[in-house]
């Protein structure tokens, strides 16, 4: 029975992984990585957009939002600094951007797909300066100009897909129930620590990279990236999952990376007009 349910699992993981081979055909700007795409970049937008328009709700009814007629110093300096950043991965025609600030203790921020910004106010008393700054909305423009969230729907898609191929088969054979069940919430564990976490992982570490590279490029010292993840793990310590278990990075491994790919983003820094390698 143990081998039924191995071989089952077996092919499924390899009609998971042909699949993604096939349909691996976009290549990650900066990086040049080869990466699962079945979400176009208009439905990832649409998805990002609508998203944000519901957060913005959602915040404003709880009284979070800074209204820019509130607080226009803070506004106009993170719309110049995400504008160099935007220019950078020359996305200024891809999306109208827009910005959200949220007043929040929660050191956070983000963008999402489809050209919007999300900036915490909990944030800036840890990146500082406008580099550290730079550094953290390089970092989430990464994100964007990688195409992370419609890649991330595509593998878990696939995922998905797998796991039901293979209720199905154990389903239909002599080995249901109780059987069944067991091997399943093994597979589904084996899936979420084997592919989800370390795909997330590997996008985070991407946007890390391609984060530093456009910071550079937008004139801001890159050797502030390496500054404001040393001032994170300061803050938070030893907190968190083991890494293996995290859907990020150990702050020591984003800096032991950042440091490894400062003399690529020297280059830019020293020659913001070198173009990006790879397809935008």
């Amino acid at each position: 029975m143990i081998r039924r349910w191995t071989t089952t699992i077996t092919w499924a993981l390899f009609a998971l992984c042909a699949i993604g081979g096939v349909v691996a055909c976009a290549t990650v700007p900066v990086t040049g990585r080869s990466q699962l795409m079945l979400v176009s970049p208009q439905e990832e937008a649409r998805m990002g957009s609508a998203a944000f328009q519901q957060l913005a709700r959602e915040e404003s009814g709880k009284g979070r939002v800074v209204p820019a007629a509130q607080d226009p110093a803070l506004h106009q300096r993170i719309r110049a600094i995400g504008d160099r950043i935007i220019w950078a991965a020359g996305l200024q025609q891809a999306y109208q951007w827009e910005y959200l600030v949220i007043r929040s203790a929660d050191a956070n921020a983000a963008a999402i797909a489809g050209g919007k910004i999300i900036v915490n106010t909990g944030i800036l008393p840890i990146t500082a300066t406008d580099a550290g700054l730079a550094a953290v909305l390089a970092h989430e423009v990464g994100h964007v100009l990688a195409h992370h969230t419609g890649e991330r729907l595509s593998q878990t898609g696939l995922t998905q897909a797998a796991l039901g191929i293979t209720a199905a088969a154990l389903e239909g054979g002599s080995g249901g129930g109780t059987g069944a069940s067991t091997a399943m919430a093994v597979f589904g564990l084996g899936a979420q620590v084997g592919i989800l976490l370390p795909y997330a992982r590997a996008q985070e570490s991407e946007a890390d990279h391609i984060g530093l590279i456009l910071m550079a490029k937008a004139g801001y010292d890159p050797r502030e990236a390496v500054a404001l993840w040393q001032r994170m793990e300061q803050r938070g310590g030893s907190a968190g999952p083991p890494q293996f278990l995290s859907t990020h990075p150990s702050h020591g491994t984003r800096i032991a990376q950042l440091q490894q790919w400062m003399p690529e983003a020297w280059r830019y820094y020293q020659n913001p007009n070198l173009p990006l390698p790879g397809p935008r």
